[in-house]
C-alpha cells in the first residue's frame, strides 16, 4: 500500500495551508457532506480561507448542512482537499478541474486510489466522519455547528449505530459530538425515523419486485424510471434503500438496482462481511467500498444489471475465503 500520513500529520498539513476548496463526491451521502461541512467550519474557526465545491445532487436534506459554505464562482484555491472520496471516477463533473491537483485526500475506503499528494486513510473506520472528528480534535477546532454535520457524517455511515461497520471508537466519537450540546435526538429523527409517503410506496413496490436468491439470503431489488415514476418518488426519496431490504427477516446479503437515465445503473450491495465480501463483488464491475457495503455503476438495463450482481455474488460465495 502507497505511504499515508497519520491524521496527526494531516492536522499539521492544515494547519500550514490556507484558500481551500473540499471536494465531495457526486451522489453524495451523509458522511462525505457531514465531512466537508465540518471540515471547512474548523478551517474557517481557524482563521482560514475555506469554501465548499458546490453540490451538484445533493438532496435537499443532505444540502442544507452546505448552506454559507459553498464556494463563490471564480473562487481559486490554494489548497484542494477531498472527503471520503476512494476514486477520482468519484468525483462530480464540477470537480473535474482539480483531478490532478488534489493536495489532501481523508478517507476511511480500503478501495482508496491514492490519486493526492498526500493521504490520510484509516480504513477500519466506519464513517470519515471519525477522522475528521479526530482532526479537528488535534487542530482544537471543535464547538456545536462543526460537531453537527460531523454526527450527521458519523450516523449515517453506520446507520444510526447499527450496521457491522459501528465499533466503540464510532460509539465514542459520536459520544463527543453530542457533548458539544447538538440537537441528537432531532437528527437522529430526521435521518432516522422520518420517511415521506412517497418513500413508503417506493418501499411497498421494492417488496413487490424483489427477487430472493440461494435460500433467501440473497435479495436483489430493481428500482426502475417506471417504479420512481409511479411512486412519485425522487432521489431525495432512496436514500439508503440498500438497507431496507436487510430488515427482510433471513436475509443476509442484498443489491440494489437503482436505473439511471441514459442506460446506467446504480447497484449497492450491502452484506455479512465475513460470509460475503462487498468490496469483491463490486470490484469485478469496477466499482468497491467496504467489505460490508460497496457499489459500481454499470451499463444497461436492470434486468441486465441484476444477471451482472448475481453472477459476482454467485462468484464470490462460492469462495471460501472472504477475507
Amino acid at each position: 500500500m502507497p505511504q499515508t500520513i497519520s491524521f496527526a500529520q494531516a492536522a499539521d498539513f492544515l494547519k500550514q495551508h490556507d484558500n481551500y476548496l473540499i471536494l465531495t463526491h457526486k451522489r453524495p451521502d451523509g458522511d462525505t457532506i457531514g465531512c466537508a461541512a465540518g471540515l471547512c467550519r474548523a478551517l474557517r474557526k481557524l482563521g482560514k480561507t475555506a469554501y465548499t465545491l458546490p453540490s451538484l445532487d445533493a438532496t435537499s436534506l443532505l444540502g442544507s448542512y452546505l448552506e454559507g459554505l459553498s464556494a463563490p464562482e471564480g473562487f481559486a484555491p490554494d489548497t484542494v482537499v477531498s472527503v471520503d472520496i476512494a476514486a477520482l471516477g468519484l468525483l462530480p463533473d464540477n470537480a473535474q478541474p482539480y483531478r490532478d491537483r488534489i493536495d489532501l485526500a481523508i478517507d476511511h475506503h480500503p478501495s482508496q486510489e491514492f490519486f493526492a499528494k498526500e493521504t490520510c486513510l484509516e480504513a477500519d473506520k466506519a464513517a470519515c466522519g471519525e477522522i475528521i472528528w479526530k482532526i479537528c480534535t488535534e487542530l482544537g477546532a471543535m464547538d456545536g455547528e462543526i460537531a453537527t454535520p460531523l454526527y450527521v457524517a458519523v450516523a449515517t455511515d453506520c446507520g444510526c449505530f447499527v450496521y457491522s461497520n459501528t465499533t466503540p471508537h464510532t460509539h465514542r466519537v459520536a459520544a463527543a459530538l453530542m457533548e458539544q450540546g447538538i440537537p441528537a435526538k432531532a437528527l437522529n429523527k430526521r435521518h432516522f425515523r422520518t420517511k415521506s409517503m412517497r418513500r413508503l410506496e417506493l418501499e411497498s413496490l421494492i417488496l413487490q419486485n424483489m427477487h430472493l436468491y440461494h435460500g433467501g439470503t440473497v435479495a436483489v431489488a430493481p428500482i426502475s424510471l417506471e417504479m420512481m415514476a409511479q411512486a412519485g418518488a425522487t432521489s431525495e426519496d432512496t436514500d439508503d434503500l440498500a438497507a431496507f431490504l436487510g430488515q427482510i427477516e433471513g436475509v443476509l446479503h442484498t443489491a440494489t438496482i437503482r436505473e439511471h437515465e441514459g442506460g446506467q445503473c446504480r447497484i449497492s450491495v450491502r452484506t455479512r462481511a465475513d460470509l460475503l465480501n462487498a468490496t469483491r463483488v463490486c470490484a469485478r464491475l469496477g466499482g468497491g467500498g467496504h467489505k460490508a457495503a460497496s457499489g459500481c455503476t454499470v451499463q444497461g438495463t436492470v434486468d441486465q444489471a441484476e444477471r451482472a450482481i448475481l453472477a459476482a455474488i454467485d462468484d464470490q460465495l462460492s469462495q471460501p475465503d472472504q477475507d
